[in-house]
């Protein structure tokens, strides 16, 4: 793999590392973010409140933790060049649903929503970018090419 290649893989992984270790460690700020935005639905919500007895968090809390592992361990995948497709295409929900939840700005008024326009462009070009990646093959491909003459 070109090094310019394995480089840019491995700088497009520490966006997601970095996120990852933020929201670990800033666990009770960023539960509260999850819990304004999100709602468990209502047939879930037994098998939550089940949850939070047993482990003694919130629903939102365990969500954090669930999210922000996810981030560390596939931006390492993405690094180290381990089941890089996958990781990929789990990426591409994650940020696909990142953006329908947290930067809707279809659901506010024009002066407002610069931000969250911004930040769902940025989350659609982090999208193009996992596309690029899931795509990309370990492997050399074959010497035909699959398309004949186009």
């Amino acid at each position: 793999m070109p090094a310019f290649v394995t480089f840019g893989r491995i700088l497009f992984a520490v966006l997601f590392l970095y996120s990852g270790v933020s929201h670990l460690l800033g666990l009770a700020a960023t539960a509260d973010f999850i819990a304004a935005k999100v709602a468990i639905p209502a047939p879930l919500l037994p098998y939550t409140t089940q949850l939070e007895g047993i482990t003694g968090m919130s629903t939102p809390q365990m969500l954090v933790i669930a999210v922000g592992s996810f981030e560390v361990i596939a931006g390492l995948m993405i690094a180290f060049n381990l089941a890089t497709r996958f990781f990929a295409i789990l990426l591409i929900l994650f940020v696909a649903a990142t953006t329908f939840y947290f930067h809707d700005f279809w659901n506010q008024s024009p002066p407002e929503n610069a931000k969250s326009v911004v930040d769902a462009l940025k989350n659609l070009s982090i999208i193009g970018a996992l596309f690029v990646i899931a795509g990309s093959s370990r492997k050399s491909r074959t010497s035909e090419s699959a398309y004949g003459d186009v």
